[in-house]
């Protein structure tokens, strides 16, 4: 499928760009790529202004692993995960009845940045993060009721960023940072 017209017009992040420059490095390191045309390509990627000017220099390379992506979701009851479990660079939630509750605090971050997108209908979602993350909600879109979050300051660096996208019906999000 190709990509819309607005989806390429959109700003990228240097989150995108570090992403793109580690598809460019993985390439060459597999023989997929010269030195030559990594340079080229990186210089692309490194000035690039939107998701247009990354998919040129990201043509021809082989397709990201599937394997980060996870779903997990129940029509009614609960969804939770808690301790020390692998979150996926993306995850994505559905709900249509019930509570999602996800604790990261313990569990494994194996990727800088974690992509969650919830789909809950009605019902409560809380998500609590490790205490270093950075918490990124632009892409969430709330129906009755705003999310609750409260960045933590000052953020030390090194933690993981944690973007939450995606739709909250009826019911509220809150966001906690972990205590220890």
């Amino acid at each position: 499928m190709a990509p819309r017209s607005e989806d390429l017009a959109r700003l990228v992040g240097d989150d995108d760009r570090d992403t793109a420059a580690q598809r460019l490095r993985d390439a060459y390191a597999t023989g997929h790529l010269t030195h030559e045309e990594m340079e080229e390509r990186l210089d692309q990627v490194l000035t690039a202004r939107t998701h247009g000017d990354l998919a040129a220099p990201l043509a021809s390379l082989p397709d990201v692993d599937a394997g980060t992506t996870s779903t997990i979701g129940a029509a009614t009851g609960r969804i939770k995960r808690r301790g020390a479990w692998r979150v996926p660079r993306s995850l994505k939630v559905e709900s249509a009845f019930g509570k999602v509750r996800l604790d990261l605090s313990k569990a494994i971050i194996e990727h800088p940045v974690v992509d969650i997108e919830l789909q809950v209908g009605t019902g409560r979602a809380k998500i609590t993060v490790p205490r270093d993350a950075i918490v990124e909600l632009d892409g969430l879109h709330t129906g009755l009721k705003d999310a609750r979050y409260t960045p933590r300051r000052p953020a030390r660096p090194g933690g993981p960023k944690i973007r939450i996208t995606g739709t909250m019906g009826l019911g509220r999000l809150k966001i906690n940072h972990a205590r220890r």
